[in-house]
């Protein structure tokens, strides 16, 4: 999941986007509402956590631009405006949800993955293939039924997949979406993490790659080509 944080108090945004990383998203930030117009252009979010004033465009007109976008992200307003009036001001702007500060962090995680589960192009739940079942909510996987322990990134990057199948990923898409726009596109980070993520997942292997495409999940009974890089 993708997320963009706009939030002028710069110490606030931080503090977003290091417990929102922490909980297994990538995410951005942007500081007025002109950085998060431009940022929007150029990357796919899953949901916008949108502050309401704010310095360039004004959080109220930023919400109405992105909910007449043709792609659509799901707005979350945090907003220090927590009267009833501004609750429904900003719901009838097109913000999907609506949280007053100061606010319980546990609550906004939540608050953000029911957004993004509620998105036009949302997949099913729980994602399954070759004996893998991987909750986003949950934030569990198995194979054959045992548990597996992973890392944020490791999870990042099998949902990904999953969600991809039958497609291939290039490494540049895995960035994209599972780690943010300060990711070195020249790093091996990718190659390392699918690494550890293959020894986790076990035999018979299930995640391919086909050099100059990219990585897939197929079914271990498909006998594809066997794992490289």
């Amino acid at each position: 999941m993708r997320v963009l944080v706009v939030e002028d108090a710069r110490s606030l945004a931080d503090v977003l986007v290091e417990g929102l990383r922490d909980q297994g998203m990538a995410v951005d930030a942007a500081h007025d509402g002109l950085e998060a117009a431009a940022k929007l252009d150029l990357n796919a979010y899953d949901v916008v956590v949108l502050d309401r004033d704010l310095p360039g465009i004004h959080g109220d007109t930023l919400c109405e631009m992105i909910a007449e976008r043709h792609h659509r992200v799901m707005v979350l307003m945090l907003t220090a405006a927590g009267a009833p009036g501004d609750r429904v001001s900003g719901l009838s702007l097109g913000a999907d949800d609506y949280l007053a500060k100061p606010f319980h962090f546990p609550e906004l995680v939540l608050r953000i993955r029911s957004l993004a589960r509620r998105r036009p192009a949302a997949r099913a739940r729980t994602l399954c293939a070759a004996g893998i079942e991987l909750n986003p909510l949950l934030r569990t996987v198995t194979r054959d039924g045992r548990r597996l322990d992973l890392s944020v990134k490791e999870f990042g990057v099998l949902e990904a997949l999953l969600r991809a199948r039958p497609a291939f990923l290039r490494a540049e898409d895995l960035l994209e979406q599972v780690w943010d726009e300060h990711a070195d596109p020249f790093t091996n980070t990718v190659t390392v993490t699918i690494g550890r993520l293959r020894r986790k997942l076990g035999e018979p292997p299930v995640i391919i790659t086909k050099p100059g495409v990219g990585y897939r999940v197929d079914d271990a009974s498909t006998g594809g080509p066997a794992p490289a890089g």
